[in-house]
């Protein structure tokens, strides 16, 4: 099957006119209750079953459906039908808001080290949930919920690196740009300029913010020329206003073009607009082949006696995992099936999927005999050599406020920002202006510093975070990507599908860069903020992360092993040859040993792609949509062993 062969959904969006009348969140309501009753499930089967609607395993629900097999979607968090989180949903600059919500967070508390005094050194360190919070969010659209938008395109090594791996020659860069083309609906560039290759009749809107919003703040726009000064080109300032300054042109990756550019955000006329609303367009048009079954949690993979998946297994109820912050001490639900015909095809992420796969016996042997779980197919890879982006952030004291929310009321009906943004317009359209894309090191073949701009003291995740804010300070935050370090783990606690697994990234000493070269890009970074800080001295008071104490290479490392966080995890159940022992799933997205299993999300990808997921997670997931569909047309239907 070619790229250009999946139908496109119906291009009739949920605009902010809909959602501003409470039509989004009834149309959620009305598409879960659509859903297939538990009597009915047990007695049905479906084509496909895809667990997890993020964004791996939601836009290929929908492909697979719009194709005309049945789907069913399942997915471990509500629908969040409450008009008041549909709204916080769609404003692009309320990402904070919604991952802290109880009704569809998932708060993961992850360890960046196993030795105590390291782990405790960390200010963001919860001594009682001992580790560092990890927001997640559970719901139609997954994390792409509460995401900071920012749709930047990958390197092409990361393609390149998988041709070499699997020798799979249809993962080559310029095929795959054409999964972005099919995917991207481009709404600022120019569509006679084909060397830049975007497409522009896709699912997913993709636009730029309104540059005036920062530029016309008098502090922030000296901030953009401090950035110019740097790490740009004269006249990018004259680029960035006319929208000029775009990162996924495509011969900015080819070349590997460092400087400064603008975020593209995955919104619809200042709107959130992405995996969420395409499923449920998707649901609505299609009602007869894409079922979704929300606050359904997954226990196991059902396997017959060759190890085919015929199905799964899972429990039905409201926050049952307890990552969500309204768990109850309850006695687990019944256990219930539903058949697969096909192919069951996980997508829970990088936590979730090799925890499900262990559940059902898919993992590394001496793991699962410790939980009494009966191995069908060892396979070490899984929850293993996990990877994250490293970040920190730079932190300054502006000798006056930014204008940037003076005039902003949180929570306020009558809030002016909010009726600017209810008109298209104003700091809530957006979440982060412009961003210096970098080499921390002239040999580097790749761009490995991502350095972004951010209104406030963002500093990491704790509880409560979304909550600090102070409008005289500003901050640059360093993305370490391409990293090196691949020592991650997600380990079970127990057999018990409710309990979070352990999650330890093994950060700089503990993992495997024994070079050292993620922590010194980090610290490359931190002093190209500092040179940018030092031309803004008439506007800035003082730095306040990390602090003018902080001064020698010793310092700063000591300050980035401490304080540095991610939120990108990736490459859990990665993709390999099957030479490959720690390998987990094959170019096709296969798990090994298995027979109509494939994993398609983050967790697949062999090394953490730069530089944010959405855009690759999105491509594999087109991708995924092809070789299954392609299989499908040549396939036969099984039969369960459960019939």
């Amino acid at each position: 099957m070619t790229v250009e062969s999946v139908d496109q959904p119906s291009r009739e969006a949920i605009s902010r006119r809909d959602i501003l009348k409470g039509s989004a969140a009834a149309g959620a309501a009305a598409l879960v209750s659509g859903a297939p009753s538990m009597a009915e499930t047990e007695s049905r089967a479906f084509d496909y079953i895809v667990v997890g609607s993020g964004p791996g395993g939601g836009p290929l629900a929908c492909n697979l459906a719009q194709a005309g097999y049945t789907v069913c979607l399942i997915e471990a968090g509500g629908a969040a039908t409450d008009a008041d989180l549909e709204t916080n949903i769609a404003i692009p600059a309320n990402g904070g808001l919604v991952s802290a919500d109880p009704r569809v967070a998932w708060e993961f508390f992850v360890r960046h080290y196993s030795d105590e005094a390291q782990q405790k050194n960390d200010s963001k360190y919860v001594a009682d949930r001992d580790g560092i919070l990890y927001p997640r969010s559970s719901t139609i659209g997954g994390c792409s919920v509460h995401t900071g938008e920012i749709m930047q395109y990958p390197s092409d090594s990361d393609w390149e690196h998988i041709v070499e791996l699997t020798g799979d020659q249809s993962w080559a860069p310029d095929r795959m740009r054409n999964y972005f083309q099919r995917l991207e609906q481009n709404r600022y560039a120019n569509p006679a300029d084909k060397a830049a290759r975007h497409g522009f009749l896709g699912w997913q809107p993709i636009e730029m913010p309104d540059p005036r919003i920062f530029y016309n703040d008098p502090q922030m726009r000296q901030v953009l020329a401090s950035a110019v000064d740097v790490a740009g080109q004269p006249g990018d300032l004259d680029r960035y206003l006319a929208n000029k300054l775009d990162p996924n042109d495509y011969r900015v990756t080819k070349a590997n073009k460092e400087g400064l550019y603008a975020n593209p955000l995955y919104s619809r006329d200042g709107v959130r607009f992405g995996v969420r609303q395409r499923v449920m367009e998707t649901a609505k048009a299609y009602p007869s082949f894409l079922k979704i079954m929300t606050d359904c949690l997954v226990t196991r993979v059902l396997l017959d006696d060759r190890n085919t998946a015929t199905g799964v297994e899972y429990m039905q109820g409201p926050s049952l995992y307890r990552a969500s912050p309204l768990t109850k001490p309850t006695a687990p639900p019944p256990r219930q099936q539903i058949r697969a015909l096909r192919e069951v095809i996980i997508s829970g992420g990088t936590f979730n999927s090799p925890q499900i796969l262990k559940l059902s016996g898919i993992g590394p042997r001496d793991e699962l005999s410790k939980f009494g779980i009966k191995t069908r197919v060892d396979l070490p890879g899984v929850g293993t050599g996990m990877m994250d982006r490293y970040e920190v952030s730079v932190v300054t004291e502006l000798k006056s406020p930014t204008t940037l929310f003076e005039k902003c009321v949180a929570g306020s009906p009558t809030d002016p920002c909010l009726l600017d943004w209810k008109q298209g317009q104003g700091v809530y359209t957006t979440t982060v202006a412009v961003s210096v894309v970098r080499k921390s090191d002239r040999s580097r073949v790749d761009r490995d510093l991502f350095i972004n701009l951010t209104s406030g003291p963002f500093r990491g995740f704790f509880p409560g975070w979304e909550k600090v804010f102070n409008p005289t300070q500003f901050g640059w935050a360093v993305l370490k990507a391409h990293t090196k370090n691949r020592a991650g783990t997600v380990l079970l606690r127990s057999n018990d599908p409710r309990d979070v697994p352990a999650i330890n990234f093994h950060y700089f000493q503990e993992g495997t860069d024994h070079a050292g070269e993620d922590l010194d890009a980090v610290i490359d970074g931190v002093r190209t903020i500092r040179q940018m800080n030092k031309r803004i001295s008439n506007i800035a008071s003082s730095e306040v992360i990390p602090g003018p104490a902080v001064k020698s290479d010793e310092d700063l490392r000591t300050f980035v092993k401490n304080e540095a966080w991610g939120h990108h995890a990736c490459c859990s159940n990665r993709m390999g040859p099957k030479s490959d022992a720690m390998a987990v799933v094959d170019s096709e997205f296969k798990v090994f040993g298995t027979q109509n299993l494939r994993v398609v999300d983050f967790s697949v990808f062999p090394r953490i792609p730069g530089y944010f997921p959405m855009v690759p997670i999105l491509m594999i997931s087109e991708k995924a949509s092809d070789v299954i569909l392609a299989d499908a047309r040549g396939g036969h239907r099984h039969n369960s062993a459960a019939d």
